[in-house]
């Protein structure tokens, strides 16, 4: 196939496979980027698995309006580590690692020093189509990062994350978004603090299923919600104690007032209001989908029931850290279909329609770049 252009490699780079969109209507193909050589506190690792998340799709056809081309997806890597740098001492060659949605932060502000490295003051770089500011990222720094649809990657040992062996290797990927995406705010919000809540998620996709886990796994009751009754089967068989359909008003109301809190995975136009009802008392209901369209409040429930909307953005490393090491303890993960990388357009489109058995795709790097007709030439 014909390869899309980017700078070729500098003296302290090297040049790697990758999968990439060169325009928002394109399709993806492979192409050639470069990466940066190891420094003295980076990791290099081999990439094994990448998952596919949505906002990579919103990223890739350029949604948000801030996409630059050819543009590399993936924010959720799992690789093995291949080298280390001379003063690296969090993980060593052979170690399993994952990276996230995020691979620089300043560090030095009080929120990185607060373990939230994604509220950086100054601006995280993103895993792909970030700003290399902070010093952390090697390589030419005119350049934007690219994600984890490729062979290999160098990060900095602070952004790197260990992989307990208990976690199956093909599903450990989306754990780095997905995970703590719904760890996160769980964590903020009190319910990792040992007392009993009740959580309700709503949207019973990839995102959703894994919240369910977590918040089973940490002892609540969780009210999976969705505007279709056909989700509760599978709401159920991960851990949901109870259903609510929110486009029924019976369900609705027989709910009312029940949840402490809830995190809301929708990612398409929706009315908070229809939510508000099912907040107890003090209760917080978090908004975690990337929805660019205003919301009207109703403000006087807010009022008489001291509820609180609010916003939630992946998580810090040691808060990753802590979801994977979570997960290891009661083996959960998300549920995944192993594709290769000529399979990422396809991928795309169920996100885009619908995801009935909430999967999470993850590209089988290795497999990948041995389909000789599908990788750079």
């Amino acid at each position: 196939m014909e390869t899309a252009s980017l700078p070729a490699p500098q003296e302290d780079e090297y040049k790697e496979q990758a999968w990439a969109k060169t325009s928002a209507e394109g399709k993806i193909e492979p192409i050639f980027i470069a990466r940066p050589n190891v420094q003295e506190n980076s990791v290099k690792f081999e990439m094994l698995y990448a998952g596919i998340c949505h906002t990579d799709v919103h990223f890739g056809e350029n949604i948000l309006g801030s996409t630059s081309y050819p543009f590399v997806p993936g924010h959720e890597l799992m690789g093995k580590v291949t080298e280390v740098g001379a003063k690296v001492t969090k993980v060593k060659v052979g170690d399993n690692v994952g990276v996230g949605c995020f691979i620089d932060a300043c560090l030095e502000c009080p929120r990185c020093k607060d373990g939230d490295e994604q509220y950086c003051d100054k601006g995280m770089t993103g895993t792909y189509g970030g700003d290399k500011k902070h010093g952390h990222v090697g390589g030419n720094q005119t350049t934007k990062t690219c994600g984890g649809y490729s062979g290999s990657n160098v990060v900095h040992e602070h952004f790197v994350c260990k992989i307990p062996d208990e976690i199956p290797a093909e599903n450990a990927a989306p754990i780095l978004c997905a995970g703590i995406t719904m760890y996160d705010p769980l964590r903020h919000w009190g319910a990792t603090a040992g007392k009993k809540m009740s959580i309700g998620i709503i949207g019973i996709g990839g995102l959703g299923t894994m919240g369910i886990k977590l918040a089973k796994a940490l002892g609540h009751d969780v009210y999976a919600i969705s505007t279709s009754a056909s989700k509760e089967a599978l709401a159920k068989e991960k851990g949901a104690t109870h259903f609510v359909v929110s486009s029924n008003a019976e369900s609705m109301t027989a709910n009312a007032g029940k949840c402490d809190l809830i995190l809301n995975t929708v990612s398409a136009d929706h009315d908070l209001n229809t939510y508000m009802p099912l907040l107890a008392k003090s209760g917080t209901l978090v908004q975690m989908g990337l929805v660019t369209k205003p919301h009207p409040v109703n403000q006087l429930p807010l009022m008489f029931n001291r509820q609180k909307i609010a916003g939630s953005l992946i998580g810090g490393i040691a808060a990753t850290q802590e979801c994977l090491d979570l997960c290891a303890k009661h083996k959960i993960w998300p549920d995944c279909q192993v594709i290769e990388a000529n399979q990422i357009d396809w991928a795309w489109e169920q996100l885009k329609t619908s995801n009935k058995d909430g999967l999470r795709f993850v590209i089988d790097v290795k497999k990948s770049l041995a389909n000789d007709s599908f990788i750079a030439k």
